[in-house]
């Protein structure tokens, strides 16, 4: 990788932000309306965190953007070479590093970012040397929120999906699944007995009791079939296909993964932009 090649050059300099004080609402609108999957949490100014999809799906009835946030973020600064910025995405399993002067955000840099640099580097190894072939497909009937949950199980940001003839006919993301989701709000109810468990002369029947009532106000992932999320318009790879036609293929298209299928067009694996980092590193 060439050493004048520096974060500065590539990063988002007009990044979208989350200040605060701040509330769960306000980070899903903005994930929705930008399109992004995570936003820097700032105060005074001064970066204090990091708001992901994962952070919201994970404490679907937490409200507060301050107990939601991952605090002290990894970060870089902007004259840093963008090997380093690889060896902290890959190093701490993360999509994004915000960029900093001091405490002061001035950018931001994603994995796609520091993959769309391969695409002049004219690296022909073949993907399938970068290629996970542990992410499994979901069958195109099965309810969404329990993808959702296989999905943060399995640490996954996306699968395939399979419909009965084994072929691949969609792919569904977390950004799909928060996408779909809605903001419910109810009210739930705790019954107190004022009786003590350790009182023999004290009748269940008899006993005092006194319902709590609260609101609650979640996230909550539609009960639709995936198929009614998913992506439907598939871009795909073969294994053989060098990593750096790869890597323009996903820039153009502005996609964080590709299935990869065989000569039959079945599919083989996912690929995952992060995973073409090592790419970098040894160029």
């Amino acid at each position: 990788m060439p050493k004048e090649t520096l974060v500065r050059d590539i990063m988002v300099k007009d990044v979208a932000c989350v200040s605060l004080p701040g509330s769960r609402d306000e980070v899903l609108s903005i994930l929705k309306d930008k399109k992004v999957s995570g936003l820097p949490v700032i105060k005074d100014n001064k970066l204090v965190g990091i708001v992901s999809r994962s952070n919201l799906l994970k404490k679907p009835t937490e409200e507060q953007l301050a107990l939601l946030m991952v605090r002290d973020p990894v970060s870089i600064g902007p004259e840093e070479d963008i090997t380093i910025a690889a060896r902290l995405l890959l190093k701490h399993g993360i999509r994004r590093l915000p960029v900093v002067e001091g405490e002061k955000l001035v950018g931001l840099i994603t994995v796609a970012d520091v993959v769309g640099s391969l695409v002049d580097l004219n690296i022909t190894t073949p993907i399938s040397e970068y290629l996970n072939s542990g992410v499994g497909p979901v069958w195109y009937e099965t309810p969404l929120p329990v993808v959702a949950r296989n999905m943060e199980l399995a640490h996954v940001k996306a699968v395939p999906v399979i419909d009965t003839n084994l072929d691949i006919v969609g792919l569904i993301t977390d950004r799909d699944i928060i996408s779909a989701s809605v903001i419910e709000d109810s009210v739930e109810v705790s019954n107190m007995s004022a009786g003590a468990d350790d009182d023999e002369w004290t009748w269940e029947s008899m006993r005092d009791t006194m319902s709590i009532y609260y609101s609650v106000s979640r996230i909550k992932v539609p009960s639709v079939p995936v198929k009614d999320v998913m992506v439907k318009e598939l871009i795909s790879a073969s294994s053989n296909m060098g990593v750096s036609e790869c890597a323009l293929k996903m820039k153009r298209n502005r996609i964080d993964q590709v299935p990869v299928v065989n000569a039959n067009q079945k599919f083989i694996g996912l690929l995952r932009d992060r995973y073409l980092l090592k790419a970098i590193l040894s160029a």
